[in-house]
């Protein structure tokens, strides 16, 4: 946590302010015709604004959105050796670096937009642009912070930057108690339903979005510092606000799965938070994340190199799947092919102008090479004229434009289910059946809606939807607030391991006898569930080793 870099954040905070447009992320104009004083003075210029933070405060936290969210979580293999993997992380990552670099840019920048909003807003601004904008805002702020507690635990509560500033506290600030962190996000989220309108520009928060966030904030603060159980109080505010999403949104889910992660699907209705990219003048506006994840050759700018990032063997098992049969994919869920490529699979959507893309292992373009035998699809764009028909206009090196959805429909109503279940061994409540069986049936055609639900259920479940978005970790960190060993069991379980010999078979240049396991398991003593905080963080702030403090309420406005 960068504090000594508040004021640099705060001024990059009011030059973004003028660098994209209320009507289309990507239109960036210049930012030397104006000052600050005399900015805010029109809708348009506050909706201008708030759109940065949809995607370049974000941007250093890309890498470790994909390694704390699906290598800890045991979806996203990066070999054995590595920290996130392994568990054996160090304060001097550097992925961990940007990643709290990145998070307190984005609150530094939510700060001082509400701040500029309520100090210079002037009289051609109305009402509805204010409260719509700061509502936006502080989504953003709220998100940020649920991050923080779910990473590092307890950490400071940084609401408003000029105080810390004019007094000099900066490098001085004590972490706040958990429970407090979450009191604030909470607040925060409250806060923002009130202001936000119950339905928003095409890609931009709306009040159903702020809830469908309050319902998951309330769920996983349920079982924080509970032991078996959670408090039920928090379980049924996140039921009630889970339940306001879906029957007062007139949201739906997909037909398609896949067809969710597609370019010309980046404003989809099902998404209710996302990170919007652009490809622009801007660096940082842009989603980078096929480069780490997409197969070396996978574009034509020569910038992928995830030939070896894989998906776990224990992933794959989940959707019963078998990489050393490399002749039959059983394909009974949508989902698996749209998150693992595994030997035979074609997708029309990558390649579509040379026929699609087929994951066979001998393609002279394509480096194939991990030990899992299955390649990431999520995040992958294809190559520049798939970019071109998604969206009519063309990617960059290391530059896409496709959506991160980090809060979907699926999301809201898979924590519906759960929070109905609640501390039951399982439910038969018609409303949590209905909210999981629409998940479940739509990538499973065909499947038998089940009559009862267990928490098993409900967990496997959000792996197989929600696998390779950034977000199963923090299913762990959930239990491990009320059952750390269940939390642990279930993650040394897991087989991290790799296919000796695997890339010979494939090639044809060995048999399937010679095709051993390379079984790795995560030993549980490694297991924490909060991260070790970054050495820069520590440097500049050595309070954050000690102990945290009580947060106080009474200064804050809301």
């Amino acid at each position: 946590m960068k504090l000594k870099n508040i004021i640099s954040l705060m001024i990059a905070a009011v030059l973004l302010a003028g660098t994209t447009s209320c009507e289309d992320f990507l239109n960036r104009p210049t930012i030397d015709n104006y000052t600050i004083d005399g900015f805010y003075q029109n809708d348009a210029q506050c909706y201008q604004a708030v759109n940065p933070i949809y995607n370049s405060p974000w941007y250093d936290f890309q890498r470790g959105f994909i390694k704390i969210g699906d290598v800890l979580a045991g979806n996203i293999y990066y070999g054995t050796d590595n920290g996130y993997q392994s568990f054996v992380l160090k304060s001097s990552d550097d992925d961990l670096r940007n990643a709290s670099a990145s998070l307190w840019s984005v609150n530094a920048y939510c700060n001082t937009l509400v701040e500029n909003l309520d100090l210079k807003s002037g009289p051609g601004v109305s009402e509805k642009a204010l409260n719509t904008v700061k509502g936006e805002a502080l989504t953003w702020k709220a998100f940020t912070y649920f991050y923080l507690v779910r990473i590092w635990g307890a950490v400071p509560i940084i609401h408003n930057n000029s105080d810390i500033i004019a007094n000099n506290q900066y490098n001085e600030l004590q972490k706040n108690r958990v429970e407090d962190v979450y009191t604030y996000i909470v607040k925060t989220l409250e806060r923002a339903v009130d202001l936000l309108p119950e339905t928003n520009a095409t890609g931009r928060i709306d009040k159903y979005a702020a809830m469908g966030l309050l319902s998951k904030v309330y769920l996983t603060k349920s079982g924080y510092g509970q032991s078996g159980t959670r408090n039920q109080a928090d379980l049924d505010q996140a039921a009630y606000y889970a339940n306001e999403v879906i029957t007062k949104s007139g949201r739906q889910l997909m037909e398609n799965y896949s067809d969710i992660f597609r370019l010309q699907n980046n404003m989809a209705e099902e998404s209710l938070i996302a990170w919007r990219w652009t490809v622009g003048s801007q660096w940082t506006s842009q989603n980078t994340l096929q480069s780490d994840l997409g197969l070396n050759g996978f574009s034509e700018f020569a910038d992928t190199w995830g030939s070896w990032v894989g998906i776990t063997i224990d992933l794959q098992n989940l959707f019963g799947e078998d990489a050393t049969n490399k002749t039959t994919r059983i394909n009974n869920d949508d989902r698996r092919k749209a998150t693992m490529m595994m030997i035979g699979d074609k997708y029309e959507y990558f390649w579509a102008d040379k026929g699609g893309f087929t994951f066979d292992w001998v393609n002279g373009d394509i480096t194939y090479g991990v030990g899992t035998g299955s390649n990431v699809v999520k995040h992958l764009v294809g190559n520049n004229e798939d970019h071109k028909l998604g969206i009519g206009t063309g990617m960059d090196r290391m530059a896409s434009s496709l959506a991160t959805h980090i809060l979907r429909l699926a999301d809201v109503y898979l924590i519906y289910a759960e929070a109905k279940l609640g501390n039951a061994a399982s439910t038969s409540d018609a409303g949590a059946l209905a909210a999981f069986n629409a998940v479940r049936s739509r990538s499973i055609k065909n499947v038998t809606p089940k009559a009862s639900i267990t928490f098993d259920d409900i967990f496997n479940e959000r792996r197989k939807e929600f696998a390779c978005e950034g977000d199963n970790w923090f299913d762990f960190v959930r239990l491990s607030y009320y059952d750390a060993e269940g939390a642990k069991n279930r993650l040394a379980n897991q087989e991290r391991g790799y296919w000796n010999n695997i890339d010979a078979y494939y090639k044809g240049e060995a048999e399937a006898s010679t095709v051993t396991l390379g079984s790795w398991k995560v030993p549980a003593a490694n297991i924490q569930f909060t991260l070790p905080f970054p050495d820069t963080d520590l440097a500049a702030n050595p309070n954050l080793n000690k102990e945290p403090v009580a947060f106080d309420f009474s200064t804050i406005g809301y």
